[in-house]
């Protein structure tokens, strides 16, 4: 059965600092495309950043240079780094593994929040 567990959500003033992770269960961690999503009250969930298995990373463009998406394949874990943190920042972040290329199956956690707030 596989899961995603996030964790390292929380409150941060703007500015700042915090640190998603993501551990994956199921065997299929070396298998797939990693990804971090938010959503937003109001808004559609939105990619952030993802990494492919080759360690290729993409981010948006409201990110870059501010977050740093990594992963672990000996420990099955994939991380954000969000450092300069904006109040437009504050969402649910949900990890997110891809697998397949002509049919992808995706998986989901449960969200963490984070909400960056003076």
């Amino acid at each position: 059965q596989v899961q995603l567990v996030e964790s390292g959500g929380g409150l941060v003033q703007p500015g700042g600092s915090l640190r998603l992770s993501c551990v994956a269960s199921g065997s299929i961690f070396s298998l797939a495309r990693m990804a971090w999503y938010r959503q937003a009250p109001g808004k559609s969930r939105e990619l952030v950043a993802a990494i492919a298995r080759d360690g290729t990373a993409y981010y948006a463009d409201s990110v870059k240079g501010r977050f740093t998406i990594s992963r672990d394949n000996a420990l099955e874990t994939q991380y954000l780094q969000m450092n300069s943190l904006k109040f437009e920042d504050t969402a649910v972040y949900y990890c997110n593994a891809q697998i397949g290329s002509t049919t992808r199956v995706n998986y989901w956690g449960q969200g963490t929040q984070v909400t960056v707030s003076s």
